[in-house]
């Protein structure tokens, strides 16, 4: 089955799911929430699933949904901030002000 991002609201997080069944949380991504804004604040990604990209995938899914929702995105996890250096289409999605802060 293929990986799939799923929002947890109630765990203020994203979660990839994987596994045979895909069922298995193999990372995730918090967020904090507030006044059209999300804050994404840390990112792991189970071991056992390590090298085999699920946390772009995450990354991807994560923002996906926040353009979606039109929410601003502020990236202070490490994670999420370089994968949006790396994928310049989503820096727009970082208030134009604030761009320089995270390095984009």
């Amino acid at each position: 089955m293929d990986p799939r991002v799923t929002d947890v609201p109630e765990k203020s997080r994203y979660e990839i799911l994987a596994g045979d069944d895909g069922t298995e949380t193999a990372g995730f991504v918090e967020y904090h929430l507030s006044e059209g804004e999300i804050a994404f604040l840390h990112t792991e990604t189970a071991p056992r699933y390590g090298g085999r990209g699920l946390g772009g995938l995450l990354a991807r899914g994560a923002l996906d949904d926040a353009r979606a929702r039109g929410l601003r995105v502020l990236p202070y996890c490490p994670f999420v901030r370089g994968w949006i250096g790396k994928h310049p289409e989503y820096a727009d999605l970082v208030p134009e002000g604030r761009r320089a802060r995270f390095g984009l």
